[in-house]
């Protein structure tokens, strides 16, 4: 099968998940770059990145124009992320590749374990935002997307709504913007990197993704949501299983 058309198959699935699950998806970008496309783990997690601030800001104009962004708390959110990003961004390029891989499958591992607990009530969100508490996530989730590649959604939206008290909808528009930003923040201290970035497969892949976040976005209102995160769940477990074991064996 050529590159290009497991680049657009690829990008269909992440975009697909992105869009029917509103998080996640993006996780499956780096091991799709690594296993299926030939990527090294450094290019594949500075290609995420591309990926994801694209599908991100995408995703984050229909959501702010639907109302669903809190410009004033993503942007606080975001700030405290912005210097671990970057900073977590210059790092990657320095770390051996299996240990990059091993982190990786440990956070989606974690992704995984997330999606499959059952999702929090409305009326259980934290009264009180806690700055402390934001600052401390928003540093975390900065770091995360600096260093993996990966968006952090299914990080970024509880955190949001535990933490800064944010109703679901508005929390997952606001971790879009909370996204980009740290995306941004990490691809400009790679700008070196990206000049190794082959754009003949990345570009359809995000092309396909942002495609395909639209095929997801009808899905998840014809299938349960819970269903759909159970699905994606026990697949991220066997990537994370699969990509652990490749960088310890």
């Amino acid at each position: 099968m050529s590159t290009l058309i497991l680049a657009l198959a690829a990008g269909a699935v992440v975009g697909l998940a992105l869009g029917a699950l509103g998080g996640g998806g993006s996780v499956l970008a780096v091991p799709a770059l690594i296993y299926l496309l030939g990527f090294d783990p450094v290019d594949a997690t500075t290609a995420s990145l591309v990926i994801v601030t694209v599908t991100s800001l995408t995703a984050l104009y229909g959501h702010a124009r639907a109302g669903n962004v809190r410009w004033k708390a993503g942007a606080l959110f975001a700030a405290a992320g912005l210097l671990p990003a970057a900073a977590a961004g210059a790092a990657a390029s320095r770390l051996p590749q299996p240990v990059l891989t091993a982190a990786f499958a440990v956070v989606a591992g974690f992704a995984a374990a997330g999606m499959l607990r059952p999702a929090r009530a409305e009326g259980e969100r934290t009264a009180a935002v806690r700055p402390a508490r934001a600052a401390g996530a928003g540093a975390g989730l900065g770091a995360l997307t600096g260093l993996l590649g990966v968006g952090g959604g299914f990080l970024a939206v509880p955190a949001l709504v535990t933490v800064v008290s944010l109703e679901m909808r508005a929390a997952v528009g606001t971790s879009l913007l909370v996204i980009s930003a740290n995306s941004v923040a990490a691809l400009a201290v790679r700008g070196a990197a990206t000049t190794g970035v082959e754009w003949a497969v990345v570009g359809p892949f995000v092309a396909a993704a942002v495609l395909g976040a639209r095929d997801g976005r009808r899905l998840a209102d014809r299938v349960s949501g819970a269903a759909l995160r159970r699905v994606f769940a026990f697949a991220l477990l066997a990537v994370a299983a699969f990509m652990l074991a490749d960088a310890l064996l």
